[in-house]
């Protein structure tokens, strides 16, 4: 009796065991086709592909090592403070890191291959996410990227030759030419009627941010009833970092734009800002934790659309807070606690959380920068660094979108917020 009960409990800590085994084709493979394989896949940036078994196989403690501290997938947004939901967010649930710890730890089993779920199907290179566009801008002659070069950070202004003023339905900025080369691209306007002035006040040698390229983004289609202004006569700059790969290459990137009709006027026009900019950087040499504070007052009622923090290889940590008429409160709204500025990450709120703010609130963002040689990106820690253009300068600001409210729409969206948080708690 004592030999059947034990033989029954044996096979229930098999099945038990079986059960709980993870293997890459049932539980790792789709985890790695929604959330990594956009980057890691054949003739992309990323240093490795993960499509198949074979592929990721010989990265799997190192893939554990990354997902476990959060490196992988790149979303570094704090979700514990201030606004918690993201329309792009591409985080893995505690859920999926334990799955991929557990499969590396347990000896990275491969698994039945009828488990393997089909190949996700990318989009094709040179396929437009945003429709057909109307007008594509693109530089004026391809740039030469060696086989081995040092990162290289350009910047090109091309003159469309806009004769009036249009209001913006969706953007996209992609290479052309050299996707492989090209790590991000960052597109801007630039007018010769305000000379170049930030919205804050100081020099914008690139001009005003328009749109950004980086792996893994695509183009922006605004909202029904918003919209981005070109004025006529804009000129677009282009903010290239290029990364030599072992082989010559030659680089292009277009900017496509897809007009709303002649005429159409929007409810609302999108905007996006430097937000809480600090020229007054003083970095010492050999120093961490260096921290700066910026602010701008918001003139009019605002809904806040999205959130991405700026610095250089210095950066740190950022955050932003709203800081309402009068100091009645601040609500921290979002920060980012290990900047890297490999990665340009916009972090899009959710429509239900996106903050609504009277006029008056100050935006104050505070940046932390870290120069000492603890920094693995420092490219100098005995260098006294201070705000300027140049990546081994520095900069601490955040790219804010948003557009104004009147006062009776900021009134009745506030009001529709209560209620909708009142009917969720009830």
């Amino acid at each position: 009796m004592r030999f059947v009960l034990s033989s029954i409990a044996m096979i229930a800590l098999m099945v038990t065991a079986a059960q709980a085994q993870v293997t890459f084709t049932k539980d790792v493979a789709p985890i790695l086709q929604s959330h990594c394989q956009v980057c890691h896949r054949p003739d992309t940036f990323a240093p490795m592909s993960l499509l198949t078994y074979e592929d990721a196989r010989p990265w799997a403690r190192s893939i554990k090592e990354k997902v476990a501290l959060r490196e992988m997938p790149p979303w570094y947004v704090d979700k514990n403070v201030g606004v918690r939901h993201f329309t792009n967010d591409v985080s893995l649930s505690d859920e999926e890191i334990a799955t991929i710890v557990k499969w590396a730890d347990s000896g990275a089993v491969k698994g039945d291959p009828a488990d393997m779920p089909k190949p996700r199907q990318f989009e094709d290179l040179d396929k437009w996410h945003i429709a057909t566009p109307d007008l594509v801008v693109t530089l004026p002659k391809d740039l030469i990227v060696p086989a081995k070069a040092p990162d290289r950070w350009v910047d090109i202004v091309v003159d469309p030759g806009l004769k009036e003023d249009r209001y913006l339905q969706a953007i996209e900025t992609k290479p052309t030419k050299g996707f492989r080369v090209v790590h991000h691209a960052v597109t801007s306007m630039k007018n010769d009627e305000d000379g170049d002035v930030a919205p804050d006040g100081g020099s914008n040698d690139q001009g005003n941010f328009l749109n950004e390229y980086a792996l893994g983004k695509n183009g922006d289609v605004f909202a029904e009833g918003a919209a981005r202004l070109i004025k006529a006569g804009t000129k677009f700059s282009f903010n290239l970092h290029l990364h030599a790969i072992g082989q010559e290459m030659a680089a292009n990137v277009a900017l496509g734009l897809k007009f709303y009709p002649k005429g159409y006027v929007p409810k609302y026009v999108q905007l996006t800002d430097r937000i809480g900019r600090s020229a007054d950087l003083d970095i010492p040499p050999n120093t961490d934790n260096v921290r700066t504070d910026g602010y701008t007052t918001l003139t009019k009622p605002t809904r806040i659309l999205s959130f991405q923090p700026h610095m250089h290889n210095r950066g740190k940590a950022q955050c932003m807070e709203a800081i309402y008429p009068g100091g009645q409160k601040v609500e921290m709204l979002s920060c980012v606690s290990r900047y890297q500025f490999a990665w340009h990450l916009v972090y899009l709120y959710n429509e239900d959380e996106q903050p609504l703010l009277p006029a008056g609130t100050v935006l104050h963002v505070t940046s932390w920068h870290n120069n000492s040689a603890s920094n693995k990106f420092n490219p100098d820690p005995d260098a006294q660094v201070t705000y300027g253009q140049r990546t081994i300068d520095e900069m601490g600001f955040s790219w804010v979108s948003y557009y104004y409210l009147s006062d009776e729409e900021f009134k009745q969206q506030t009001e529709v917020r209560k209620a909708k948080l009142k009917r969720q708690v009830e």
